[in-house]
């Protein structure tokens, strides 16, 4: 029985050539933008593109000319086939707004008997796991794909997967005291508007939060502060906070670990805006300490986690 484990994620700029697409694909996904009308949401995703493209694209100027989540990505995949792969169980990946999509990666398993779907969030929206099971879906019924189907939804619960990021947490820290720094878990924003429709991202979050809290205390990690707080927001309207940017200023510590608590994988809102924008409003605010965690990414214990949720 074949059985082929698909991660899924937002994508990642590989080029510069990407910026554009990674834009024009986000802002046309009907999950992010919300406008029901695919002929307007096209021209409005047109617009925005066009108006943050040239900004978007010196951005990754400054992390080399390219996001890092595809060559972790990457990474992850071989680590898998590598440690737990065989002619029966094989790992791929695909991306909802850059290469490979769905219908590329899925276009090489129609043999399958079961294809399973693991996207890469840890906590339910439909901006993030809602969106990207719909473009594998679409892709497998296009291609006409007959295999079983299954599904491995948000995992901010799991047990070995918050280990993961407590050790990760403990690693960061060094000999720093913890009792002298203020712990921020991190979160891309959404929209209040989606989540007054239901959306189940701030309780997920807030829960996982509570869940973290309790582990460091049995680990008797004590900071001086544990909080939740959101970034990347953009537009006028009004989305959720209190927002990363307003909270560090603000911080009577100067001292400041934070933890990309949305992500598994490091991309440009780990590495630049939390490592590069929001460092240099910590130096303005005369931090004495500031540090982002990496993410998961392509560890040992992250490749087992995943791994274990399918063998």
């Amino acid at each position: 029985m074949k059985k082929v484990f698909v991660l899924l994620n937002m994508g990642g700029v590989d080029e510069l050539a990407h910026v554009r697409v990674f834009l024009k694909n986000m802002f046309n996904d009907p999950y992010i933008l919300g406008i029901k009308n695919r002929y307007l949401r096209a021209f409005v995703a047109w617009m925005i593109t066009t108006m943050r493209v040239k900004s978007a694209t010196q951005n990754y100027l400054q992390l080399g000319g390219k996001s890092a989540l595809g060559d972790i990505t990457r990474s992850l995949i071989s680590k898998l086939n590598a440690k737990f792969g065989s002619d029966n169980l094989i790992f791929d990946y695909a991306m909802n707004y850059t290469p490979p999509f769905a219908s590329d990666t899925l276009a090489k398993y129609k043999d399958a008997d079961e294809i399973i779907l693991f996207p890469l969030y840890p906590h339910h929206s439909v901006t993030t796991i809602t969106s990207s099971l719909d473009s594998a879906k679409k892709a497998i019924d296009e291609l006409e794909i007959g295999a079983k189907i299954s599904i491995i939804d948000y995992f901010y619960n799991n047990d070995k997967f918050n280990d993961i990021i407590i050790a990760d947490i403990i690693k960061s820290l060094g000999d720093t005291n913890a009792r002298q720094i203020d712990l921020i878990f991190s979160a891309h924003s959404l929209p209040q508007k989606v989540i007054d429709k239901g959306d189940l991202y701030e309780r997920h979050l807030k829960d996982h939060l509570e869940i973290l809290k309790s582990k460091l205390n049995i680990a008797k990690l004590e900071f001086n502060s544990i909080s939740l707080a959101y970034q990347s927001r953009l537009g006028p309207v009004k989305w959720l906070g209190p927002n990363l940017s307003e909270v560090l200023p603000n911080l009577p510590s100067k001292k400041a670990l934070i933890y990309p608590i949305s992500f598994c994988i490091d991309n440009s809102e780990t590495d630049f805006e939390l490592a590069v924008e929001y460092k240099h409003i910590a130096n303005e605010s005369k931090f004495e300490f500031y540090k982002v965690v990496k993410a998961p990414n392509d560890s040992d214990e992250f490749a087992q986690f995943i791994a274990k949720s399918v063998i």
